[in-house]
């Protein structure tokens, strides 16, 4: 006795289907790992970001602490008296 296989005639609609499938089967993995290079890439370049940011704030830092000396009152008197200029307590007035 043997078996008598029925062949399936498939339908347009349902060989599109199938093709579909097989495109989304194929497709799905290159689509992950080629949006994760995206990611990685992305944030390769928001560390590189964040370092210039470190960079620069220590030297904003660094900036600010000489701007705070060069204007401390005992070196604008140094520099008052290098200049032959006098501290009269007497001409300061206090605006409130």
């Amino acid at each position: 006795m043997s078996k008598t296989r029925k062949k399936v005639k498939l339908n347009g609609l349902d060989r599109f289907l199938i093709g579909i499938i097989i495109l989304l089967l194929v497709s799905g993995p290159i689509v992950i790992v080629y949006s994760k290079s995206v990611l990685s890439k992305s944030n390769i370049e928001v560390e590189r970001i964040k370092n210039k940011i470190e960079k620069q704030e220590t030297i904003n830092e660094s900036i600010s602490m000489k701007i705070n000396e060069l204007a401390s009152l005992s070196n604008i008197q140094d520099i008052a008296k290098e200049q032959g200029l006098s501290y009269q307590y007497d001409n300061i007035l206090v605006v409130k």
